[in-house]
């Protein structure tokens, strides 16, 4: 596989972020319907935070449990400072960036899209790693199967960019942002993983994606309990956020089981 090959799968991993993006332009969307939809983008996130750990912690575990039986202790200490030093990176970074860039020009839903494709693409750099480094070795079987399932999964996570924007109308151009940086990064991380394997590097965007997406998971549904706790007939009722966030993490689950009957989950 020559590298306009391995290039055009990590764009198309990554392009299926966008067929999400179009439900944020929904006319007539009522506010309960609205608020059933944020959950459900929460219940995307969640799942996402989950998935990330457990890839993250992996590698950690095992340089642990190797250094205890006698192993280098070495590559143990160097991954779990990778390991918290991107969490706390990507918990922090999303606040400042926020604080910085948006509070004065970019508000409400908008500023929280920013930050939701900034954590996602996080989370798809270490993707794109992944079938890069798979094609680049001569895995075509596996990196294939990585791209079906990622493109399948990122089709959920443009849905997650977008329900925060849902009932709004946002320009085409603001989707079309959101959706370079949420899904640009898989394609910029198969080109970094077709050149060397970098399992450190994946971890690290991984920690990095770990806390980021679970700062916007804590600033969405803060916000979401602000507006129940104001609003005497709040669209986001009790019921309707357990059933939003069971279906969205629900339907995220199901997309990685793509990965996972192919072998690469």
């Amino acid at each position: 596989m020559d590298m306009v090959d391995i290039l055009l799968l990590g764009g198309l991993a990554g392009a299926t972020i966008f067929l999400g993006l179009p439900i944020a332009r929904l006319q007539r969307l009522t506010p309960r319907a609205g608020g059933f939809l944020n959950a459900a983008a929460v219940g995307v996130l969640v799942f996402l935070v989950v998935e990330v750990v457990k890839h993250a912690a992996e590698p950690v575990e095992e340089a642990v449990v190797a250094a205890a039986r006698g192993g280098p202790t070495q590559e143990a200490l160097l991954l779990e400072a990778l390991l918290v030093a991107g969490f706390f990176v990507g918990m922090l970074s999303l606040p400042l960036l926020d604080r910085r860039l948006f509070r004065n020009t970019v508000k409400g839903p908008v500023a929280a899209a920013w930050m939701i494709a900034a954590g996602i693409g996080l989370h798809n750099f270490s993707e794109g790693l992944a079938i890069g480094a798979s094609a680049a070795t001569g895995a075509i079987g596996l990196a294939v199967l990585l791209v079906i399932g990622f493109a399948l999964h990122n089709a959920t996570e443009g849905f997650g960019i977008a329900a925060p924007l849902a009932g709004s109308r946002p320009s085409w151009k603001l989707l079309a942002l959101l959706g370079i940086l949420g899904g640009g990064p898989t394609f910029l991380g198969t080109i970094v993983g077709s050149a060397a394997t970098l399992p450190e590097l994946s971890l690290l965007f991984l920690a990095l994606a770990a806390g980021a997406l679970l700062y916007v998971i804590a600033l969405l549904l803060a916000q979401e309990g602000r507006r129940m706790t104001l609003a005497h007939a709040s669209p986001m009722t009790p019921t309707v956020l357990a059933a939003g966030l069971a279906v969205g993490f629900l339907f995220a689950y199901w997309t990685e089981l793509v990965l996972v009957l192919g072998g690469g989950g």
